[in-house]
């Protein structure tokens, strides 16, 4: 059975402040406020545990306020291999209203290098060759850009297969390093900052997707929000591209859901699903989630539900 380790070296307690309507410069009295501990390698693990998929969340918590995670993960069964480290884990802000949701992050901890290299005998420790190791989320201060790249390495060479969600310079450079992800997950953005344009059409995030596969990276899965996702994978000597589409529902919170829709991958993946049942599994995940405030999945009878109306089409690349 394939084991499932997530990393979250800046988490985050969500705080979602909900508003009649965001004016800004005004005063605004709050409709409600919740609190989540996150971050997306949490968010993944969370969704995971609520799937029934046994999953080890490891990371960097502020000892000031780590409670937060600790019931998280007793409540969900996750197993716990969190760094703990002076000071507060970040408190990042989201405020809804009908139009969406404004997201104010925060900087985390910064961590020394004794911090970084505790994480990496963590980490050395829970992977082998049976191991998914999902790599999700920013750097804190502290770490460079490379860090994910050289994680990476690190983990194949345990054996490991290694899903990276990323940004920015850190995505960047795990890209470009001589050892590759086994499977990156950029939204539309993101690849585009990768590519260097701009990639408005299907056909577009397609070829971009495309030409990651054919640099060596086994599966990439393009997240385009309410136009679903993108997978396009290496197919012996070509390429197999899908396009997956949920369909609506009612949102409670979009807070987590392109984590929950790593989460459906893993499960799809760990599962050793077909690549189409793969992506009806992520898009349920993601879609369910939207119905949930937090990274929770609904029960698992409305997950495959969703799972059932999620349609797939072939694509040319």
């Amino acid at each position: 059975m394939t084991r499932i380790l997530t990393l979250t070296l800046n988490p985050a307690i969500d705080r979602t402040v909900t508003l009649d309507r965001l004016v800004p410069g005004a005063v605004h009295r709050a409709r409600a406020l919740r609190d989540d501990a996150g971050g997306k390698g949490v968010n993944v693990a969370s969704c995971l545990a609520d799937w029934g998929v046994p999953v080890t969340a490891a990371g960097v918590l502020g000892t000031g306020n780590a409670a937060a995670f600790e019931v998280l993960f007793a409540v969900k069964g996750i197993a716990d291999r969190c760094l703990r480290v002076a000071g507060e884990t970040r408190t990042n802000l989201k405020l809804v209203d009908p139009a969406g949701t404004t997201d104010v992050n925060l900087p985390g901890l910064a961590l020394a290098p004794t911090d970084l290299a505790a994480v990496r005998a963590v980490l050395r420790d829970a992977a082998g060759p049976d191991t998914l190791a999902v790599l999700a989320g920013s750097l804190p201060a502290g770490a460079g850009p490379d860090l994910y790249a050289d994680l990476t390495a690190e983990l194949k060479a345990a054996g490991a297969r290694v899903l990276l969600d990323a940004s920015g310079p850190p995505l960047a450079a795990a890209l470009a390093a001589d050892t590759l992800p086994d499977i990156v997950k950029p939204n539309r953005h993101e690849l585009e900052e990768w590519a260097g344009r701009p990639l408005p059409a299907l056909a577009d995030v397609v070829g971009a997707a495309t030409d990651l596969v054919r640099r060596g990276i086994p599966l990439v899965v393009v997240s385009l929000g309410e136009d679903g996702a993108v997978f396009v994978r290496r197919d012996g000597a070509g390429v197999q591209a899908l396009h997956a589409l949920a369909p609506a529902v009612a949102v409670a919170s979009t807070v987590g859901a392109g984590d929950a829709l790593v989460a459906g991958l893993v499960a799809g993946l760990s599962a050793d699903l077909a690549l189409a049942d793969t992506a009806r599994l992520a898009l349920a995940f993601a879609a369910g989630k939207l119905t949930r405030a937090g990274a929770n999945l609904p029960a698992r009878a409305e997950v495959e539900a969703i799972a059932k109306a999620i349609e797939i089409r072939p694509l040319p690349n």
